[in-house]
């Protein structure tokens, strides 16, 4: 079964898409990360989304879903690397991601997790 690698850095989890999600890809994104969440107590979860060009009504209400489950269990989640097109489909689709923060890239993402946790960026 296709997964999609999950990087521990301290408290904080990092996800980067690099294949083309379908649904089942996302399903099991979402079960992977709200196990890897409760067993490492993460602090913040970043989800690198730049290599996709296109994200349609199930991912981008799964990426919601995950952040609200984040929520729950004490997770900040950010996603970073949005393409416009992506951006725009979302909208036109009516998507809001409830809960999801947005930063430009990895750095910014990582500089508005550690402020979340209350620690100073480096």
């Amino acid at each position: 079964m296709e997964r999609i690698p999950i990087l521990q850095m301290g408290d904080l989890l990092l996800v980067t898409i690099q294949v083309d999600m379908h649904d089942q890809l996302a399903l099991t994104l979402q079960d992977d990360l709200s196990e890897r969440i409760q067993r490492t107590s993460a602090r913040g979860v970043l989800i690198d989304i730049s290599a996709l060009d296109i994200v349609d009504s199930f991912i981008g209400r799964m990426i919601s879903t995950i952040a609200t489950m984040g929520r729950l269990m004490d997770a900040t989640t950010v996603v970073v690397g949005m393409q416009p097109a992506v951006a725009i489909t979302l909208v036109e689709l009516g998507l809001t991601l409830d809960g999801v923060r947005t930063a430009l890239n990895v750095e910014r993402g990582m500089h508005l997790l550690r402020q979340n946790a209350g620690e100073e960026a480096p």
